[in-house]
């Protein structure tokens, strides 16, 4: 992006430059033309009176002659040998009666006419050498001119650079908004698309580690607090079964302790900004059963699970072990409120995939169908005891993006809640 920026600077300089030295060489060029002008005239008007004086003169002192014309009119003049001009164009302008000039080895101009076929005359030209007023003003109007140009390119670049750092600046003091307005035709607009897109990560990650501190503190203090009431229950009892009873009461909250440590531990590896995907083509078509079929063994059998999956899906993108998860967290949330049925869809529609699970329990409210991704929100099961840890469906919503794509819920056809996942072919 910068690149083509800078191309555009560089090709807007080229244009100036070509532009204003066209533009000075046509001034100059017409204003050396009347210098120019000028000394024709006057070496013209001098050679017409020196032809009709030099015919009665004897031609050994045409040169005193000439030499002393041009003193009495303060004209620097010269008689030279046609011979001694070198350069086939000047002398094809003098044989032609034309006005040429010549440069002196000492730097000065001097033009000449032709008087017959073996003499020229020269006469020191009267322009000056040096710049005059014009041709300084000219050439600061020139440098000026480019100036402008590089400052009207740069100067918006500055400016929304200045934007820039005052917003990372504030970002950085811990005010984690990042609200920069830089307009889609400014060329730093990619950078801070940039900014704004890490800034929301950063945003993200640090919201999501605070849910996940609370979350784990609340979820560790009931196990805890379970274990030290059955530690003081086997203090108290003698008889071998209740001493028995309460240590397996703390097995089993170690093992709610553990179960929720490991997946936090999944669930942070999610939040990782360097997670690698391995993504290669799997046959949906054989996959999905295979996981229903494994999730239907560890469900009530009075479920019924409807499978639908695309014929064409026979070569999905995407990391296996990463689906495979989403789809089994999709299942189990979805037959925790299933009355009877859990329908799965799969199809391959606009370069997209999507994956849908429904179920015809009581569904979601609208309000919390955007909280049900977040971190350590469990949503009321009709009073029953809660199962898991509020994890299941923000480890869904991480899968999906990084995999590129979304995930939302609204309600079923079933008349239950409707999860929707896609992300697009081209992973």
């Amino acid at each position: 992006m910068m690149a083509r920026h800078f191309a555009t600077l560089y090709a807007l300089l080229v244009i100036t430059l070509v532009l204003s030295s066209w533009g000075q060489d046509q001034f100059l060029q017409s204003y050396g033309h009347s210098q120019a002008s000028t000394d024709d005239q006057a070496l013209s008007v001098i050679a017409h009176i020196l032809k009709s004086r030099l015919q009665a003169e004897d031609k050994s002192h045409w040169k005193a002659v000439v030499v002393a014309t041009g003193r009495s009119a303060d004209v620097d003049l010269d008689l030279i040998a046609a011979n001694e001009i070198d350069g086939g164009m000047t002398l094809t302008r003098l044989q032609g009666g034309h006005v040429a000039y010549m440069q002196a080895s000492g730097g000065e101009s001097w033009a000449l006419v032709q008087l017959d076929p073996d003499h020229v005359l020269a006469m020191k030209s009267m322009t000056t050498s040096h710049r005059s007023v014009a041709e300084w003003i000219l050439t600061v109007i020139f440098y000026t001119i480019i100036a402008l140009v590089v400052m009207i390119w740069v100067w918006p670049i500055s400016r929304d650079l200045r934007i820039l750092e005052k917003a990372a600046a504030g970002f950085g003091n811990k005010n984690w908004s990042f609200g920069v307005n830089i307009k889609p035709r400014s060329q730093v607009y990619s950078l801070a698309q940039t900014f704004r897109k890490m800034a929301t990560r950063i945003d993200e990650l640090i919201a999501s580690h605070k849910d996940m501190s609370n979350g784990v503190a609340h979820e560790i203090k009931t196990p805890l607090s379970r274990m030290k009431f059955e530690i003081e229950l086997a203090n108290q009892s003698t008889p071998p079964e209740h001493i028995q009873r309460s240590l397996a009461n703390i097995q089993d909250d170690i093992a709610s302790i553990d179960s929720l440590v490991t997946a936090t531990l999944n669930y942070a590896i999610l939040e990782r900004a360097d997670v690698s995907l391995n993504i290669d083509d799997h046959d949906f078509t054989i996959l999905i059963p295979a996981i229903v079929d494994l999730v239907r063994r560890d469900v009530p059998q009075t479920l019924k699970f409807e499978t639908s999956v695309d014929t064409a899906a026979t070569r999905v993108w995407c990391d296996i072990h990463l689906f495979e998860s989403l789809l089994k967290n999709l299942l189990y949330n979805a037959t925790r409120f299933a009355t009877s049925t859990v329908r799965i869809a799969f199809a391959i529609r606009d370069e997209q995939y999507c994956l849908t699970v429904d179920d015809d329990g009581k569904g979601i409210p609208e309000p919390e169908q955007q909280r049900v991704f977040d971190s350590f929100v469990q949503l009321d099961n009709d009073g029953n005891a809660k199962s898991g840890f509020g994890l299941g469906l923000a480890i869904v919503k991480r899968i999906i993006k990084w995999h590129g794509g979304t995930a939302r819920v609204t309600k079923s056809e079933l008349g239950g809640a409707s999860f929707i996942m896609k992300w697009p072919t081209n992973v």
